[in-house]
C-alpha cells in the first residue's frame, strides 16, 4: 500500500518505520526533516500526501491538524483515507472529517494510548471515529502498528474516548500519589499498601501497572528518575482537551476539572515540565495540608 506519513515525531518516526519494515511504501514530511529507516522523505506535506491510498498524520495539535488537511486533502484521490492518529479537540477532528468528505475522502481520527514505547513496539492502542468502510480499508495499519484497535462510532468519537480515558487516568494517577504520600505519614509501608491496595477495591492502571512509587509493582518511571513515559505536559495537554469538551458538552466534570488545575500547577510553577506525569508523588511527598 502506497502510505503518506505526515509527522515524524517521538511517536510518528516509529510508527512509519513499522509501517515501512512491513511492506508499505511509506513517504513521510516532518517541518524538522527528519529522517527515519524505510521512509523516503518528501519536500511537503502535499508531496507525502499525493497519490496515496492512505495518509497518516501524527500531529500536535487542532490547528496544526487544520492547516495540514488543507494542504494535502487536495492532493489525495477520491477514496482514500485521510488517518489523523492524534490527539486533538473533538472539533477539529469532526471539521477536518467534513472537509474530508466534500472531497470524496474517507476519514479517521484515530488517537493512540501506549506513549513512545508502544509505537516502538508496535503495540498502540487505537481509538477510532469515523466510517465503517473507512475503519476496515485502515485495519491492516493498525494491525502493524498496533495490539488494539476499537471503533468507537462516527467522527470524533475516537478523540472523545481519548480524552474521556486520559481524565480518568490524569485523575486516578493524582489520587494514588496522594494515597503513596498519606501512606508514608501515616507510617504505612509503600509495600504493604501496594500489596493491599493492589489486590482490593482500590485497584487501577496507575497503581497496578504504572506505580509511581520507585521500587513497587513492575519497573515503570518511577524507577527510572521519572523521566516520561507519558510527560507530564502531555497529561496536561489532553486534560484541558476534556475541559474544553465538558464546556462545549456542557457537562459537569469538577474531579477532571480538579486534576486539570493541578497538572497545570505541577507543569508551569513546580517544575514538572519534562518529568513523567506520576512525578505527583515527590510533589505530594513535600506538600503539607494547606
Amino acid at each position: 500500500m502506497k502510505i503518506g506519513f505526515i509527522g515524524l515525531g517521538n511517536m510518528g518516526a516509529p510508527m512509519a518505520a513499522n509501517l515501512a519494515l512491513a511492506g508499505h511504501e511509506v513517504t513521510g514530511f516532518d517541518t524538522a526533516g527528519i529522517a527515519v529507516d524505510g521512509v523516503h522523505l518528501a519536500g511537503s506535506a502535499a508531496e507525502a500526501a499525493r497519490d496515496a491510498a492512505i495518509v497518516v498524520t501524527m500531529l500536535p495539535n487542532g490547528e496544526i491538524l487544520r492547516d495540514v488537511a488543507a494542504q494535502v486533502i487536495p492532493e489525495m484521490q477520491r477514496g482514500a483515507v485521510l488517518l489523523d492518529c492524534s490527539t486533538v479537540d473533538v472539533q477539529s477532528a469532526r471539521a477536518v472529517a467534513q472537509e474530508a468528505e466534500k472531497a470524496g475522502l474517507l476519514s479517521l481520527d484515530a488517537p493512540v494510548s501506549g506513549g513512545i514505547g508502544g509505537a516502538q513496539a508496535g503495540s498502540l492502542t487505537f481509538m477510532v471515529g469515523g466510517p465503517a468502510d473507512a475503519y476496515r480499508t485502515a485495519l491492516p495499519l493498525f494491525e502493524i502498528m498496533g495490539q488494539k484497535s476499537v471503533h468507537c462510532g462516527a467522527s470524533g468519537n475516537g478523540q472523545a474516548a481519548k480524552i474521556c480515558n486520559n481524565m480518568i487516568l490524569g485523575a486516578t494517577m493524582i489520587v494514588t500519589c496522594e494515597a503513596f504520600a498519606l501512606a508514608d505519614k501515616l507510617g504505612l509501608d509503600r509495600q504493604a499498601m501496594f500489596d493491599v491496595v493492589s489486590t482490593s477495591s482500590g485497584y487501577s492502571w496507575s497503581l497496578n501497572a504504572y506505580c509511581p512509587a520507585p521500587g513497587i509493582g513492575p519497573q515503570s518511571p518511577a524507577d527510572n528518575d521519572y523521566r516520561p513515559g507519558f510527560a507530564a505536559e502531555l497529561m496536561l495537554k489532553d486534560l484541558r482537551l476534556s475541559q474544553q469538551a465538558a464546556e462545549s458538552a456542557d457537562a459537569d466534570t469538577p474531579i477532571g476539572a480538579a486534576a486539570t488545575d493541578l497538572y497545570a500547577r505541577f507543569v508551569e510553577e513546580e517544575g514538572g515540565k519534562g518529568r513523567d506525569f506520576s512525578a505527583m508523588l515527590p510533589r505530594f511527598e513535600t506538600r503539607r495540608r494547606g
